[in-house]
């Protein structure tokens, strides 16, 4: 796959999929996660659309560089700091990965992009849309927040698994039942998912290609030591869809809600069923939302503008 070396001597992996001559997406994944973990149907479903598909590791996952030099964070002592409101250090902020993503179009010679993210991806997104409006079409956010402190927590069962480390130690068919748990206990309801047989069968692709629980833990770090986002989120002016599944278990749609109250005009789109990723049974549902979306807001021409109370 192509490496982008950027100005900040990081190397993001990436992969293009579609039409060039198509609207620019750029795709932003959540925590941990890499380029190839863009489901198919995901993905197929907007470039059925005509849209041109950018997906990339961040820092820290798939292919892209390691920053290992920044050692490997303590959690459970980040978590206590954060419980008694203890400002965080970490290597690197989302800020500095929405950087990234900026670098990449650079990189690319894509002058504006739609720009679309999950969970932590969305945070990305909207951080890239907020500081870099000139370089956005749209904004999609999907299971995401704002990150303010009193939003409802995830359920304990869905919090304890995102916090448990995969089984590196006990070989890939460990790490792939590790990961179908997870599936299983912040994904969307079963009718909606794949089988078991399929899952695997991607989650295996994704433990050979770079399973790397370090950069997970750093990425983490990241995200609680940038803060939040509420008043940022009060300057957007570029359209946007904030989607959010009903049932997620990991982030409330009350997150999601949050979300679209703050962003000036953006519209909410709470889904039945939708848990905490894409599965593919929702998946023709979400691309066709994204993509009117998208084809709705290219045919602006002047920003949106910010409330007088914003």
């Amino acid at each position: 796959m192509p490496i982008a070396q950027l100005s900040n001597d990081i190397d993001i992996t990436y992969e293009t999929l579609g039409d060039p001559a198509g609207e620019p997406i750029l795709l932003i994944m959540g925590l941990g996660m890499q380029l190839i973990s863009w489901p198919d149907s995901f993905c197929d479903g907007l470039i059925k659309q005509g849209f041109y598909l950018i997906r990339f590791d961040n820092r820290d996952s798939g292919l892209s560089t390691k920053l290992t030099q920044l050692g490997k964070p303590n959690i459970a002592l980040a978590l206590l700091k954060m419980a008694v409101r203890v400002p965080l250090k970490s290597g690197y902020s989302l800020d500095d990965m929405a950087t990234d993503a900026i670098g990449l179009l650079d990189a690319l010679k894509i002058k504006k992009a739609h720009i679309l993210g999950v969970s932590m991806g969305g945070m990305i997104a909207q951080i890239v849309a907020a500081r870099h409006p000139e370089r956005a079409i749209s904004l999609t956010s999907i299971m995401s927040t704002s990150s303010r402190r009193g939003l409802p927590e995830g359920t304990k069962e869905a919090r304890k698994i995102l916090f448990t480390p995969p089984p590196v130690d006990s070989g890939p068919e460990a790490v792939i039942d590790h990961l179908l748990n997870t599936t299983h206990v912040i994904g969307s309801r079963k009718e909606f998912l794949a089988s078991d047989t399929e899952l695997r069968q991607r989650l295996a692709k994704t433990v050979a290609r770079g399973m790397f629980p370090q950069g997970t833990l750093r990425q983490l770090l990241a995200v609680g030591a940038s803060g939040d986002r509420v008043a940022l989120l009060k300057t957007i002016r570029v359209p946007t869809l904030v989607i959010h599944g009903k049932i997620d278990p990991l982030m409330p749609v009350a997150c999601g809600r949050e979300t679209a109250q703050l962003i000036p005009y953006a519209v909410l789109k709470e889904i039945d069923g939708m848990g905490h990723d894409l599965a593919d049974g929702l998946n023709p549902h979400l691309t066709q939302l994204i993509g009117e979306h998208c084809h709705a807001a290219s045919q602006l021409t002047m920003p949106i503008p910010l409330p007088q109370n914003g």
